[in-house]
């Protein structure tokens, strides 16, 4: 679409886009279509732009299905192409090792394994696009349109990725998954005293609880503790109780609480301004916000008759 828009301004085509296969074996997607290559990947010695679209399925059995992708990418890069993940296709870049030491995003879901797979990666879930000079990545499901756009900006211009936004009906400057994400506790551990202290934080979230307390349950020392619940959580011991208040707290919202006063002292808080600053962290927007976004509408119904003939 970005093409035809450039050729009816006058210009000329930008994409040539191709599906690119390691064999020629023809796919079912789901029952749904069949998926037909264009080209194998020893027919292309050189691509600007290489796209790696979602897997689906066990993570480690889809990257190891895909290894044979592996030597072409970094090959690709080497001479000079970048590389693009949409959404869980993160998982197969991360597995070239192009992503060590950098910065990427995949789906919120999707974290904590890419986490533990990939521990040598720099993961911010929150975000909707990463660049790391030439290597992107994109947040999950409908955030890859936003990478699209991203992608024609950078190459056709701004004026084009805006045109593609008001036809498509993107928002443009959309940077965060935080609206989105349900934080359910990091639990895909096998550290017991880490998980009783879990359970402690997640069944006392209204009260203020303290890492000195939580270690005089477990009767283990500040510096082990925090370390082991750092490594099995990915979180500190302050930021997990507090991702936990504002789980409830968003829950309270999306089940039509209007008071937020009322909702912040539920969640253990007596201080607004810091109740709105930790609510903004993990939400990516106000308290008030939130709740006019996803609050359930309680409505009355009138009596209706209906005729069917």
């Amino acid at each position: 679409m970005a093409n035809s828009f450039l050729i009816e301004q006058g210009g000329e085509p930008k994409f040539k886009v191709e599906l690119i296969a390691a064999s020629d074996e023809r796919r079912i997607s789901n029952g749904i279509f069949t998926v037909s290559p264009d080209k194998m990947i020893s027919d292309v010695i050189q691509t600007d732009l290489i796209i790696i679209p979602a897997i689906h399925g066990d993570y480690r059995q889809v990257v190891k299905n895909n290894a044979d992708f592996v030597p072409w990418i970094l090959e690709q890069y080497k001479r000079g192409a970048e590389v693009a993940s949409l959404c869980i296709g993160a998982f197969l870049l991360a597995s070239t090792g192009l992503l060590n030491g950098k910065r990427c995003t995949t789906h919120w879901m999707a974290s904590e394994e890419f986490q533990e797979m990939f521990p040598q990666v720099e993961l911010l879930n929150e975000k909707i696009i990463t660049d790391e000079n030439g290597i992107y990545t994109s947040g999950g499901a409908y955030s890859s349109l936003n990478l699209n756009l991203y992608l024609i900006e950078k190459l056709a211009g701004r004026k084009i990725a805006i045109l593609q936004s008001k036809v498509f009906e993107i928002d443009i400057d959309r940077t965060s998954q935080s609206p989105f994400m349900i934080f359910s506790g990091q639990k895909s551990h096998n550290d017991e005293g880490v998980l009783k202290a879990q359970e402690y934080i997640e069944g006392n979230y209204q009260d203020k609880i303290t890492i000195e307390m939580l270690c005089n349950r477990l009767a283990i020392g500040r510096r082990t503790f925090e370390r082991r619940f750092k490594k099995a959580t990915g979180n500190t011991v302050v930021e997990y109780a507090q991702r936990v208040k504002m789980e409830v707290a968003k829950k309270q919202f999306e089940g039509g609480m209007p008071n937020v006063n009322e909702v912040m002292f539920q969640v253990g808080y007596s201080d607004s301004k810091a109740f709105r600053e930790v609510f903004k962290k993990f939400a990516g927007m106000s308290p008030v916000d939130y709740r006019n976004k996803y609050r359930e509408l309680k409505q009355t119904s009138p009596n209706v008759r209906v005729s069917l003939q």
